[in-house]
């Protein structure tokens, strides 16, 4: 006999971000999810019909409320409503990609069934940021550093992390494998180290600190741009250990984009020419 309240504990509540899908038997398909309470894979039974009615609510990066069954190896998704479904992401390429990379850190910095509420508010937040905002790369960047702040993994800004010593306002050395700045005296023993200007020091910075009022003003050179997308990439990379698939994608469709972007341009320039009657 079923004790009271046993079936009742079977079924649960959740809001949840969709990072994943990957299509399973005839007409299911497995979530990888983002929750306030850790990372979770779940299966929606059926979702892949016609008739479904799941699956305009669960689609890659929607925000949801989900009714989940506890099932023995995935638990199964019985009522799904979505919150946000992020449309702007689906109609534009660059954004999808830098949408594929930050949900693809929030997985590998999230843990299965682990509290992590402030890494899903800043990924909901980050999501809604890069359907709106014209510099994908300004807030992709923003949330790289805010992932390490509330992740642990922070770089030092403020003090070499050799002796110690405060770090002056100069180009500095900076190593991944030591976490953050190095200063001149230091970094000379140290051959191979990579630099870091004055200016992506405090535009590190002032990411970490200043509130998003104050960021969405922010303006970068493209010079600086690319010095703190490395250095945060290396780190990055160093800490997980491995490349994020999602990396290759963005820079390949950047790259990909911007030669169709630029023969357009050439052609629009040039005297509109006259086919021969």
């Amino acid at each position: 006999m079923t004790e009271p309240g046993a079936e009742r504990s079977r079924v649960y509540r959740t809001e949840a971000i969709v990072l994943h899908q990957q299509d399973y038997g005839e007409a299911d398909r497995i979530l990888r999810l983002l929750t306030p309470q850790g990372r979770l894979d779940v299966i929606a039974k059926g979702v892949r019909r016609a008739t479904s009615r799941k699956a305009g609510h669960i689609g890659l990066f929607a925000r949801v409320q989900l009714m989940l069954a506890r099932g023995r190896s995935l638990d199964v998704v019985t009522q799904a409503e979505a919150m946000e479904t992020y449309v702007a992401l689906g109609r534009d390429l660059r954004r999808f990609s830098h949408a594929c990379y930050v949900g693809e850190l929030a997985a590998a910095f999230s843990q299965h069934q682990e509290e992590c509420r402030s890494l899903y508010g800043l990924l909901a937040d980050t999501l809604a940021r890069l359907c709106e905002t014209a510099d994908l790369e300004l807030w992709t960047r923003r949330f790289e550093v805010r992932l390490l702040g509330v992740s642990g993994f922070w770089l030092e800004l403020y003090r070499c992390v050799v002796c110690g010593a405060e770090i002056q306002p100069r180009r500095n050395a900076w190593s991944a494998d030591e976490g953050g700045i190095i200063c001149p005296h230091c970094a000379a023993d140290q051959p191979g180290l990579g630099t870091l200007s004055l200016a992506a020091q405090k535009v590190l910075r002032f990411m970490a600190r200043r509130p998003d009022s104050d960021i969405v003003r922010l303006r970068l050179s493209d010079a600086t741009s690319s010095e703190v997308r490395a250095l945060l990439r290396a780190y990055l990379r160093q800490v997980l250990e491995r490349e994020l698939n999602s990396v290759g994608f963005m820079d390949r469709l950047e790259l990909e984009l911007r030669q169709i972007e630029s023969g357009a341009s050439a052609r629009d320039g040039q005297p509109e020419r006259l086919s021969p009657s």
